[in-house]
């Protein structure tokens, strides 16, 4: 099973970027799907989640105000809208999810089992 994301690029400071996490074998609809990122030389990081009912989001505290992450339940898609970019958001950005899906620990990357090869963003001017 494999994730895929796409719409990364890059971007000057303070503009904007809407990720997508699809599925060829799984349908989205029926999943919780998290945002982790990756900063070069550092580990990766959770920055947002979405439930399965789409009731809960959660966010990382750097990233609050400034992304959102809807989701598109005829398109089996999740997005991470990333608004106001800041040079400290590069990163190679990834989704994934999980059979079990424990939301208090949604950043927490070893409950994951499903994961997209990921899509580099880059803020720089």
């Amino acid at each position: 099973v494999q994730l895929v994301e796409s719409g990364g690029g890059l971007v000057q400071p303070g503009g904007s970027l809407t990720l997508s996490c699809v599925a060829s074998e799984l349908d989205l609809n029926y999943y919780s799907i998290t945002w982790f990122r990756q900063a070069p030389g550092k580990q990766r990081e959770g920055v947002s989640a979405i439930d399965i009912n789409n009731r809960f989001k959660y966010y990382a505290d750097s990233v609050k105000s400034r992304f959102t992450i809807p989701r598109d339940s005829a398109a089996k898609a999740v997005y991470l809208q990333l608004n106001n970019l800041q040079p400290e958001d590069t990163g190679v950005h990834y989704c994934a999810t999980a059979d079990r899906y424990f939301p208090d620990t949604w950043s927490r990357e070893s409950q994951y089992n499903y994961w997209g090869q990921g899509t580099q963003v880059t803020v720089s001017p």
